[in-house]
C-alpha cells in the first residue's frame, strides 16, 4: 500500500513540475529530445530511490476484534460474540 502511495506521489510531483516548467514562452535552446530523455532517467532514479525506502513487508495483518451483541429473529438478547476483521 505504501509503495502505491509513494508511486502516485512521485507521478504527481513529476507532472506538477512539468506543468510549472512549461508555462513560459517556448524557446529552442538545443536540448530537444535529449532533455526529455534526461528527465525520464532522473524521474526513474528518484522513483526507485523513493520506493526502496519501503522495502519489507507491505501489509501487516492485525486482527481488529470487538464484541457484538447477538439477538434472535424475535429480538431476544442471546449473548455476545467476538467478531474479528482481518
Amino acid at each position: 500500500m505504501r509503495t502505491k502511495i509513494a508511486a502516485a506521489l512521485i507521478a504527481a510531483l513529476t507532472l506538477g513540475t512539468a506543468m510549472v516548467g512549461s508555462t513560459g514562452q517556448a524557446r529552442a535552446r538545443g536540448w530537444g529530445w535529449g532533455g526529455v530523455g534526461l528527465g525520464f532517467a532522473a524521474g526513474a532514479l528518484i522513483g526507485a530511490a523513493a520506493t526502496s525506502a519501503y522495502a519489507g513487508p507491505d501489509v501487516v495483518y492485525v486482527p481488529r476484534c470487538r464484541w457484538v451483541r447477538q439477538f434472535d429473529s424475535w429480538g431476544n438478547y442471546m449473548g455476545t460474540a467476538r467478531v474479528c476483521r482481518y
